[in-house]
């Protein structure tokens, strides 16, 4: 099942700083709901396990994500894969896009995903509700720890 999901948020800080913390393991490792590891591994690689309730399932999820397309401090593309056992997995990307404005930095972000196995079978509205509490999550901690 085909997944696609947009988001815009602006945080009250530096373009580079933003930038800078998305590149950070340990600053995404505490925003990222529900992850339990991530390390870096090479310039732009990591490798995070991650627990998910999305709906009735409950799944850790192991996966790898790759950073390509950096163009610093303007964005760059983010893709990845991940398997849950008899949840299913996910494959996808997305593109982020970091921009200054008066406030701080808009960023943008256009994802897609492919998923498979009994997460699947949930259906296309309660997968896209869950990835986008878990998106609107995951930049409201992202907030919180940047401007703290």
């Amino acid at each position: 099942m085909a997944l696609e999901m947009s988001g815009e948020y602006v945080l009250p800080v530096e373009r580079a700083k933003v930038y800078a913390a998305l590149n950070d393991p340990a600053m995404l490792k505490r925003c990222i709901p529900g992850c339990e590891e991530l390390e870096k591994h090479g310039d732009n690689e990591f490798a995070a396990v991650v627990k998910l309730s999305l709906g009735p399932v409950n799944a850790r999820f192991k996966g790898k994500v790759r950073l390509e397309d950096l163009d610093p401090p303007n964005g760059y593309r983010i893709v990845g894969e991940g398997e849950g056992g008899v949840a299913g997995f996910a494959k996808g990307g997305a593109a982020v896009s970091l921009v200054e404005v008066p406030e701080g930095t808009r960023l943008t972000y256009k994802a897609e995903a492919n998923v498979g196995g009994k997460i699947a079978q949930l259906g296309q509205r309660l997968l896209a509700g869950s990835a986008k509490k878990i998106a609107d999550k995951f930049f409201s901690n992202f907030t919180t720890e940047l401007s703290g």
